[in-house]
């Protein structure tokens, strides 16, 4: 069975307390977006979700990546804070249209977030999936979905996620719903629990079952202690991971990137 590729990663690359922590002292503002592609696997992009980006900006984004890097894209809101989610199409089209395609092999998922308030319609969501395409002029996309309300906890939820083969995001947080049902080619999960009293956010035990788990949705495994809406279901393809240390106590998330990362070669 093949097996797919593991990439670890934090939210953005702009962050002061992470100047002296994770940047080393005197590295230029204009070089930070560099040096964090060159440790991390991915970054999920967080600007996005507040306003369009210009084609230059990717093409500048696209350049300062390694080879094997890629960047996850959070969704415009307009996209998704909406109380009809089936009238969602032009603004899909229009963020989609932004110049994301100049990352060609460096594009990694994008990530639908929905509000907490948020509650779980099946046929409005249902619609909404049908208008995420799986290609943009060329460029294969990938889909994961983050709902935040309990109520897509269901089985209904995993089945349409499963239609449109499009990813649940694991939320490792106890405000969010936290489903592990692989549903797609891919697995996304964020990880939002880091402390500052961690030197890596997450105490060495922890990182140590993050390793497992990733080895786990790699190998098309269904790791065991995590919560699932059909149950662990073992036995899948092999397919590729992204992890984001996300949240929590943010001056951590590079050193927990790091210390999983480490864990994992």
């Amino acid at each position: 069975m093949s097996k797919g590729a593991i990439r670890v990663g934090i939210g953005g690359w702009t962050y002061a307390p992470w100047r002296g922590t994770f940047y080393p002292e005197g590295l230029r503002q204009a070089d930070e977006q560099a040096y964090a592609t060159a440790h991390m696997g991915a970054i999920e992009i967080n600007a996005t979700y507040y306003r369009l980006q210009s084609e230059k900006s990717w093409v500048k984004w696209g350049e300062a990546a390694p080879a094997g890097f890629q960047y996850a894209v959070k969704a415009s809101r307009y996209c998704t804070n909406r109380r009809v989610l089936a009238e969602a199409g032009e603004s899909i089209v229009k963020f989609l249209d932004q110049g994301m395609i100049e990352l060609g092999d460096k594009l990694g998922p994008i990530l639908w977030q929905f509000m907490e308030t948020k509650q779980f319609d099946p046929d409005d969501f249902d619609a909404f999936l049908a208008l995420l395409p799986a290609a943009h002029k060329g460029i294969a996309l990938r889909h994961a979905l983050e709902p935040r309300h309990e109520s897509f906890a269901c089985a209904e939820f995993v089945a349409l996620a499963r239609k449109h083969r499009a990813a649940i995001v694991f939320a490792d947080k106890d405000k969010f719903p936290s489903i592990a049902d692989q549903t797609a080619d891919f697995a996304y999960a964020r990880l939002q629990c880091s402390r500052e009293s961690e030197p890596a956010g997450y105490a060495p035990g922890e990182l140590d079952r993050w390793a497992r788990v990733a080895r786990a949705w790699r190998d098309g495994e269904a790791p065991k202690g995590l919560n699932y809406v059909e149950g662990a279901k073992p036995g899948g393809k092999g397919r590729d991971v992204y992890i984001f240390m996300i949240s929590g106590a943010k001056v951590r998330a590079p050193a927990a990137a790091e210390a999983l990362i480490a864990r994992l070669r």
